[in-house]
């Protein structure tokens, strides 16, 4: 069973898929949102998720430093929700705090410039929430 990490923000969607056996997240191409049709967001996703049997998707929560539900987690929730009823799907919503700062921190570690960074933060904050996810997983089954 694959899962896929998505990084859900207003203009992208960062992508992660996880190997068959749930150990380990890889990045996948950035989905650009659409402005004119929210649609075509959901049928890409519906798209990915057939392709690669997907049976649950880890979207990024984006809470509060303070653990509040703000404006943003509010439009994970709604978009999860929307997500479970169009492609038949389980979602989780997983606290993302900071992901996107330490995705910043490794290409700026790896000397990413920054150019190629800002198209890449996106990827690779997706795969720091779906590997949390997977190893939250696998300590807990142990």
């Amino acid at each position: 069973m694959k899962t896929i990490g998505l990084d859900v923000g207003t203009k992208t969607i960062g992508v992660a898929i996880s190997d068959a056996f749930g150990w380990t997240a890889q990045g996948l191409p950035t989905i650009q949102r659409s402005e004119d049709d929210p649609n075509r967001d959901f049928e890409a996703l519906a798209e990915l998720i057939k392709e690669n049997d997907v049976q649950k998707v880890v979207i990024g929560y984006p809470k509060n430093m303070n653990g509040t539900v703000g404006e943003s987690a509010t439009r994970s929730e709604a978009f999860a929700q929307t997500l479970e009823q169009r492609c038949n799907v389980q979602t989780v919503l997983w606290d993302e705090r900071l992901t996107t700062a330490a995705a910043q921190r490794v290409l700026i570690d790896a000397d990413v410039s920054r150019k190629k960074r800002k198209k890449a933060v996106d990827k690779m904050a997706a795969v720091f929430i779906l590997q949390g996810y997977l190893d939250r997983q696998s300590h807990t089954l142990t």
